[in-house]
């Protein structure tokens, strides 16, 4: 049709996206904010319903995220010169996606229109993540979920 334009994530490669493009791209899951084990000899990563204690559990949003004062040791910034090394992330990870040069999901607030939906489909960990300060450390691998 004359006139629409290709949105930005199907144009641009991840290097030339702006820094605000970029950070469009999180679909406000929070999956990445949860504990997880990796497999060292396969490589396998098994996630937990156990969230950093950073992770605002309902909203999914990390409370230190603009704070460049609070150094958290367990997270790793997501960016367009990492990305393709973070294998742990979810396979429905908008950073992921894009990186792999797949399309976005219906429920992406930038297909959607609408922050609500990655809640709405399920794809989020509102009302299933646990904050780590509730869990013993010793039993986090009882707390192992399928995405």
């Amino acid at each position: 049709m004359p006139g629409v334009q290709n949105p930005f994530w199907k144009i641009k490669p991840i290097d030339q996206m702006t820094r605000s493009e970029w950070e469009s791209l999180c679909d406000g899951c929070a999956r990445c904010c949860l504990h997880k084990f990796q497999d060292e000899s396969t490589g396998e990563v098994s996630y937990t319903y156990v969230s950093c204690r950073f992770l605002e559990v309902h909203r999914c949003r990390c409370t230190i995220y603009n704070d460049p004062y609070i150094n958290n040791l367990t997270c790793r910034k997501i960016s367009p010169d990492n990305i393709r090394q973070l294998t742990w992330l979810p396979e429905t990870c908008a950073y992921r996606l894009i990186a792999e040069k797949k399309d976005l999901a219906w429920w992406h607030p930038l297909v959607s229109g609408d922050p609500d939906t990655v809640h709405l489909a399920s794809v989020s960990v509102r009302g299933i993540a646990v904050p780590e300060e509730n869990v013993h450390p010793d039993d986090m691998e009882e707390f192992i979920i399928s995405l």
